[in-house]
């Protein structure tokens, strides 16, 4: 598999399943056999987890990505000695960061629920091509504060909610409930954060808001949901 195709919510469910330390590699630079420079993406990708990592207290170091051909056995066998002694020179994932199970599972599990939001607020970086050396720093740790910082939330108020469906209907992730003459409300835990419903809401309508650093609102009563429209 191209190591192109190594998604961060991979990475991440690598460390939910019990990974001390995750290890990716991939093509030299220059020799990708898709033509893709799907290993650039991976290095690229492979520096956000890194950061992402650290701002939840997590050892980025638990996280490699390194080059390696079909035809260097050698090669290989030196870089999985390498990875093994430096994790296991850091210990068991979460108590040497001194974090608990409990504390570190769901620090893990909200960057997962994030990834795509992430991977769409950064996706002009992620597309990024440069010389390798040049990845190093190209995420800092202030950007990453921001990004987690001001994280969206996505609420449809019930005043302007027509039931039109279209924002029902636009959701890659099925996250908004309603039906005709059904005030619509998003599913929360469900929400990627993708700000699909904000896009397509029609504009005489408005009634997807966008809040950022605050929560949002509970929904209306299932009662209080029902549209009566006057009959003409």
């Amino acid at each position: 598999m191209c190591a192109g195709r190594v998604d961060l919510s991979f990475i991440l469910r690598g460390f939910l399943s019990g990974a001390d330390g995750v290890c990716i590699i991939g093509c030299h630079p220059g020799e990708c056999n898709y033509v893709t420079q799907g290993n650039l993406h991976a290095l690229n990708m492979v520096h956000l987890c890194k950061r992402l990592l650290e701002h939840i207290g997590v050892n980025p170091e638990r996280l490699m990505i390194d080059w390696c051909s079909s035809s260097e056995g050698t090669r290989f066998a030196v870089l999985m000695r390498n990875f093994t002694e430096k994790i296991s020179e850091l210990g068991p994932l979460g108590a040497s960061e001194g974090l608990s199970s409990e504390e570190l599972r769901e620090r893990l599990e909200y960057l997962h629920k994030l990834v795509p939001y992430i991977k769409l607020a950064k996706r002009e970086k992620l597309s990024l091509r440069l010389k390798e050396e040049e990845y190093e720093g190209l995420y800092t740790k202030e950007e990453i504060e921001e990004l987690l910082r001001d994280v969206p939330a996505y609420y449809i108020d019930p005043e302007r909610c027509q039931a039109c469906g279209i924002c029902r209907r636009s959701c890659p992730v099925g996250a908004i409930e309603g039906d005709k003459n059904l005030i619509h409300v998003i599913d929360q835990e469900k929400c990627i954060k993708c700000g699909t419903c904000f896009e397509v809401c029609p504009p005489r309508f408005k009634a997807v808001k966008k809040l950022v650093g605050e929560p949002p609102p509970p929904p209306p009563p299932e009662e209080k949901r029902v549209i009566v429209r006057e009959r003409r």
